[in-house]
């Protein structure tokens, strides 16, 4: 059964909102918005533009791959690489 759109877009939302608090991304929004010459205004449509962009790429570079390799796999990739880069970072200095 396929999802609705709004339950999709829920669980896109909930989950890229998890993501991306505390991470580079939002870090380096706060240093923008912390100059107290620059428009917060400037530095929130720019972050959001930034953001639309890199989704926009993550979606049609998954409808790409997905034509290619199976949604498990794609799956299991993810996991692996996630899970990769966090031994990475607990054990690089």
């Amino acid at each position: 059964m396929e999802k609705s759109f709004l339950a999709t877009m829920l669980t896109v939302a909930v989950s890229v909102f998890i993501a991306e608090i505390g991470d580079k991304t939002q870090l380096a929004t706060m240093l923008f918005a912390s100059d107290g010459k620059a428009s917060l205004w400037a530095v929130f449509f720019g972050s959001s533009l930034a953001l639309i962009a890199a989704a926009g790429i993550g979606v049609v570079a998954g409808s790409a791959i997905s034509q290619y390799v199976s949604p498990q796999h794609l799956k299991i990739v993810a996991g692996v690489g996630f899970i990769a880069i966090g031994i990475w970072t607990l054990v690089s200095r």
